[in-house]
């Protein structure tokens, strides 16, 4: 008997899932298929039927991990924007909390095929437009502004979770919640 369409939907999903917790974790190369697949609690040979290169499903993971990110900070309901910025340059997101494949992933999309780069690039642009149409003052912030909050934000967490002193990192989550509430 075959699979329903719903099935193979649900595998499919367990699938990108699990690969953006694992890919955010540990990146492109650490993770082999064979990981994700027995994260996500199926075989390999289901992995074939979903994707044809696992460059496929990095790039799928990407934006799993973006939208779950996105609905752990940009959720606006009876948010501001320094809520935001405080949930993001947070110890919690640099010890994985959440995983935002934009700070955690920062330093392998480079070297990944265009398809990735051009998916972090999609999810990098949607980033700073989410905070360039975030309306605190009645009005919205700059573009300029909102990149400049856009990286100081990616770039705090990623740099934060590069170093191995819980203090210093702290420090450095600090002055980047600073410097982006004060733009």
């Amino acid at each position: 008997m075959g699979w329903t369409a719903e099935q193979k939907q649900e595998s499919r999903e367990k699938i990108i899932n699990s690969a953006a917790e694992l890919f955010t974790k540990d990146g492109f190369d650490k993770i082999a298929i064979n990981d994700v697949m027995k994260h996500a609690g199926l075989t390999r040979g289901a992995f074939y039927n979903h994707f044809s290169s696992k460059s496929e499903l990095y790039a799928e993971a990407i934006l799993s991990a973006a939208h779950q990110a996105k609905s752990h900070t940009l959720d606006r309901s009876g948010f501001q924007l320094s809520d935001i910025i405080e949930t993001y340059l947070s110890d919690a997101h640099r010890q994985g909390d959440f995983c935002c494949p934009l700070a955690f992933l920062t330093t392998d999309i480079h070297q990944r095929d265009d398809k990735v780069r051009a998916t972090y690039t999609r999810v990098l642009k949607g980033f700073i437009n989410s905070i360039h149409e975030f309306d605190e003052t009645e009005g919205n912030i700059e573009e300029a502004e909102a990149i400049k909050k856009a990286v100081l934000m990616i770039g705090g967490v990623a740099i934060a979770r590069a170093v191995n002193e819980d203090d210093f990192a702290e420090q450095l989550l600090s002055a980047c919640r600073e410097g982006v509430n004060s733009q």
